[in-house]
């Protein structure tokens, strides 16, 4: 069905009222000008994503034509001069068309064209082009740039397409494509995979950072971008904090101008804790867009949620108490708690969302708050969580939502004679089913399965783990995939930005940008690895310092 004026309201009023969508891309970011391919494609994954979307919206070649154009420059990216009978404009949809179909030859995008008067009127050539004028369009006219953005800008429409079952011409690459002049090899060496980090880097720094914004107004003098420069530099180096950091920033930038650690600081102060966490999903969102193009990444599904502490504080804590609360384990330290969900299993570890912990939150309102936005973002089969989330309510809300999950209980009374007859009869495994009470005359149904751990240290029922699931025990092999987030923490805590502040805006900022850093790593070194070998390996081949070096030195961020 073509579009009609109201469905192509709806989309676009869809897209407005998206707070981590702006469109055109030109208007959210300095990074980005009228003449931006980067903006360009980016503008085509906003729009294709939300059109296909719409019921009445089922042709790729409808969207083709109907895509707004008419705000982007295409004069700089045009090698002819003086007038011509096609604009660029045109000429662009004819080509993404052409590269829709993978039509090798001009001839073929001719005759089908010919074969189709509607389609070139909506197209808006008015006559059909010859075979020859295409061909010098397309290697003459069209910059190199913009023929990778042509394919590109196809490529994304047939995935979203496809993405909500739109019927497609052909079956799309799930692979990215980056301008690289060597051949790639079976087993790349050290300096073929820089090569390609430091240009998947590069495009992937510049759609994501274009989210974080200070909100600081027109006319300063130091580019915003120089901010994120420096706190990506502090992530560079262990325990370092802003103001010897912005000292030695002056230095190793290449910016004329560069922040004072005070002011750096002054600015994230400035930020709301929502506003830090609705940059970092706009930015999570416009990385998944990027990584949703491969096939690997369609492995994802399982979630993990797990709280994590910094440091332990030892200043006073007057005042704060609700967020220096007290640690995991049972001890008498205190320490700044934050919960993040990230994707394990297969799929690329990227941190999905995080969130501050404060004192007296119940673990089913931080369980439901991130699940919501984890959902948003991806699909997700399986839950994963510590023990501290034993509770039959936070295992309902799951339930009720359609997931599966994996727990382990905390071993009360029951389960502690459960395992000791388990130990006299010497049985490794056990199942059995068991009702949660939830309150008044209702009740959650879980599976309890006892597992023997080889080579424990307890000759007792310590021996024993118990389970909880909703679903066959055949999850509880899915369970051995949480410790990547352990894995994670680790990783993320190495780029935090050293402080003795106590404000809490600050301290979460700190750690959502952490965890950003490290999810563009593992997305960079998803990309370079099918790139290179096109397969993807859970263990990284890009290290995290080549990662958010470039991201200092090459992309304009630092």
């Amino acid at each position: 069905m073509p579009p009609t004026h109201d469905s192509r309201q709806t989309v676009f009023r869809r897209i407005a009222r998206r707070s981590y969508a702006e469109w055109p891309a030109y208007d959210s970011t300095p990074l980005f000008d009228r003449t931006s391919l980067a903006g360009l494609e980016s503008d085509v994954r906003t729009v294709s994503k939300t059109w296909f979307r719409h019921n009445s919206h089922d042709s790729v070649e409808e969207f083709v034509c109907a895509l707004p154009l008419a705000y982007f420059r295409f004069s700089a990216h045009d090698r002819y001069e003086g007038s011509t009978r096609y604009q660029m404009d045109t000429l662009f949809r004819v080509f993404v068309l052409q590269e829709c179909h993978e039509w090798n030859h001009e001839t073929a995008l001719v005759d089908y064209l010919s074969a189709c008067p509607e389609l070139c009127d909506q197209l808006g050539l008015g006559a059909v082009p010859d075979q020859s004028t295409l061909w010098r369009s397309w290697h003459e006219r069209f910059t190199l740039e913009l023929r990778e953005t042509t394919e590109t800008a196809a490529r994304t429409i047939l995935i979203k397409a496809q993405n909500t079952g739109v019927e497609i011409p052909r079956e799309p690459e799930r692979k990215l494509q980056y301008q690289d002049d060597g051949i790639a090899s079976e087993d790349p060496d050290d300096r073929t995979i820089l090569k390609q980090v430091e240009t998947i880097t590069d495009h992937v720094s510049r759609i994501v950072f274009p989210a974080f914004s200070l909100n600081r107004g027109e006319g300063c003098e130091i580019h915003e971008n120089a901010y994120w420069g420096l706190q990506t530099y502090l992530g560079l180096r262990e325990n370092l904090a802003a103001n010897e950091g912005a000292r030695s920033f002056i230095y190793e930038s290449t910016r004329e101008r560069t922040p004072l650690g005070h002011a750096h600081r002054d600015h994230i102060r400035n930020l709301s804790i929502p506003e830090v966490r609705e940059m970092y999903r706009q930015s999570i969102r416009q990385l998944i867009d990027e990584v949703a193009g491969t096939e690997e990444f369609f492995r994802a599904g399982i979630a993990a949620i797990d709280i994590t502490e910094a440091a332990p504080f030892t200043g006073d804590r007057t005042g704060h108490e609700d967020e220096i609360i007290g640690t995991k384990e049972n001890t008498d330290e205190y320490a700044y708690q934050w919960a993040t969900v990230q994707l394990v299993g297969n799929a690329v570890p990227l941190v999905l969302d995080a969130r501050p912990v404060r004192k007296g939150e119940s673990r089913k309102k931080i369980v439901e708050d991130l699940l919501d936005s984890a959902e948003e973002l991806v699909h997700v089969d399986n839950v994963l969580m510590d023990r501290e989330f034993d509770s039959q309510h936070v295992l309902e809300m799951i339930s009720q939502r359609g997931l599966s999950y994996v727990v382990p209980k905390r071993m009360q009374t029951s389960e502690k004679a459960q395992a000791k007859r388990l130990l006299q009869r010497g049985q490794v495994r056990y199942e059995t089913d068991r009702k949660l009470h939830l309150g008044k005359n209702e009740w959650h149904e879980a599976t309890l399965i006892y597992r023997r751990k080889e080579k424990s240290k307890y000759d007792d029922h310590r021996q024993y783990s118990v389970f909880m699931t909703n679903r066959a025990s055949g999850h509880l092999t899915e369970y051995g995939y949480r410790w990547e987030i352990e894995s994670g923490y680790r990783s993320i805590k190495r780029f935090m930005a050293t402080t003795t502040s106590k404000n809490f805006g600050l301290r979460f900022f700190y750690f959502a940008f952490a965890c950003l850093l490290y999810s563009i790593w593992r997305a960079v070194d998803l990309l370079v690895q099918v790139e290179l070998t096109g397969e993807y390996e859970h263990s990284p081949i890009v290290t995290a310092d080549n990662t958010l070096t470039l991201l200092k030195k090459e992309t304009g961020i630092g």
